[in-house]
């Protein structure tokens, strides 16, 4: 995400020929656009995106299961 944002950056900069991003050729400009292309390919080829969305559901979970022992008065839990 953070190629992606800096890859509109830059384009928005060149268009606008603002400060030294004038000057540069467009390969450079247009770069984050392929690296973040390269990036959400390896991510999804790796198994990473979806590893990823399993810890955040695993965390929502347990996060869950914690309210509701407190509401109940049954967290036997320590608080990290």
């Amino acid at each position: 995400m953070y190629l992606l944002g800096l890859g509109l950056v830059l384009l928005l900069l060149k268009w606008a020929e603002f400060g030294p991003v004038a000057g540069w050729a467009w390969w450079v400009v247009l770069a984050p656009f392929g690296l973040a292309i390269l990036w959400w390919a390896w991510a999804d080829a790796s198994g990473y995106t979806k590893r990823k969305a399993m810890e955040r559901e695993a965390a929502r979970k347990a996060a869950r299961i914690d309210r509701q022992r407190d509401a109940l008065g049954l967290n036997t839990r320590k608080r990290r």
